[in-house]
């Protein structure tokens, strides 16, 4: 069966547009089976920025939090972080993890380029501190805003009393030997031993909604966790969340909540300059794949693991 896995992946990685001299990590666990890795340029083991997929983690920390009574998502953003602007006060924790704040992304990718600067969460609260006014108000849209997980990651360090690498390496990555991931905030742009963004493009040293460095292996053992609840708080994770008027969303605790052929998806994507990655699990089903890229097509990669799922039905 795992002969026949590997071929079928290689097709559809190749269908994909994919060429044998481009970087890339495929996972693949199809219905409880051992995982297949497909690479081109890597290893299955290589640590890699995973973007986006950080927001998982951080939502889980935060659920540990509220597990423990230290974090209450009806609580402010004010309470926690002080030092924004009065809009704060508007803001709930749970808009932050629903990405329902109304938030301004405070600084993008480009004017850090232009700057010749890193991205950092000081960096983030600095250049939200300098707005006056949100983008729209808290709890009445959904709007995907990376400065929101930023923050949610402030609240989490605050909360817990200790860096939020620190309380996830504890209570995350080694209880699920996850033994190869990690947050990295610098000052170096990646790990020592992981593989750069380009250099020209150095990976976000934010964390919260970026800043987890990981490998295949490990991101197919966390699907693994989180279907299995081995945290504790798998239903809170994968429970979507509402507008304030109660419209209920598709978008969990940094998960995206989708149907797929009657098979309920939990699904999310990451990028960053030189980096596209996609993390997809079914319910119920043991089902799980991963794609990590080294380049900056987000629909090539977003519709490999489209494929990789549709081929597993």
């Amino acid at each position: 069966m795992a002969l026949g896995l590997r071929d079928s992946t290689a097709a559809l990685i190749q269908q994909a547009g994919f060429g044998a001299d481009e970087p890339l990590v495929v996972g693949v666990r199809q219905r409880g089976e051992p995982p297949v890795f497909l690479t081109r340029g890597l290893s299955a083991d290589t640590v890699l920025y995973t973007a986006s997929l950080s927001k998982q983690v951080t939502a889980a920390c935060a659920a540990l939090l509220v597990q423990r009574a230290r974090l209450d998502t009806s609580s402010t953003l004010a309470q926690w972080m002080p030092e924004l602007p009065a809009w704060a006060h508007g803001i709930t924790v749970r808009h932050l993890i629903h990405h329902t704040s109304g938030l301004p992304e405070g600084v993008d990718f480009d004017d850090l380029d232009r700057a010749g600067l890193d991205r950092t969460t000081a960096g983030v609260i600095e250049a939200l501190t300098r707005h006056d006014r949100l983008d729209g108000t808290p709890g009445t849209a959904f709007r995907y805003c990376n400065a929101g997980y930023v923050c949610l990651a402030v609240v989490v360090e605050r909360a817990a009393g200790r860096p939020l690498p620190a309380f996830a390496d504890d209570n995350v990555f080694r209880p699920l030997g996850m033994s190869a991931t990690r947050y990295w905030a610098g000052p170096a742009p990646h790990p020592p031993g992981a593989a750069p963004t380009p250099a020209q493009c150095p990976a976000a040293l934010s964390l919260g909604d970026g800043g987890m460095w990981s490998t295949a292996p490990d991101l197919i053992r966390w699907n693994d966790a989180l279907e299995r609840d081995e945290l504790g708080v798998s239903e809170l994770l994968q429970t979507p969340g509402r507008l304030d008027d109660g419209t209920p969303l598709d978008y969990a605790w940094g998960l995206g909540v989708r149907e797929h052929a009657g098979r309920r998806i939990h699904r999310h994507g990451g990028r960053w300059a030189g980096v596209c990655t996609q993390l997809v699990r079914v319910a119920g089903e043991g089902s799980s794949f991963v794609v990590i890229a080294l380049d900056d097509d987000e629909d090539r990669t977003e519709r490999l693991a489209t494929s990789l799922l549709t081929a597993g039905e």
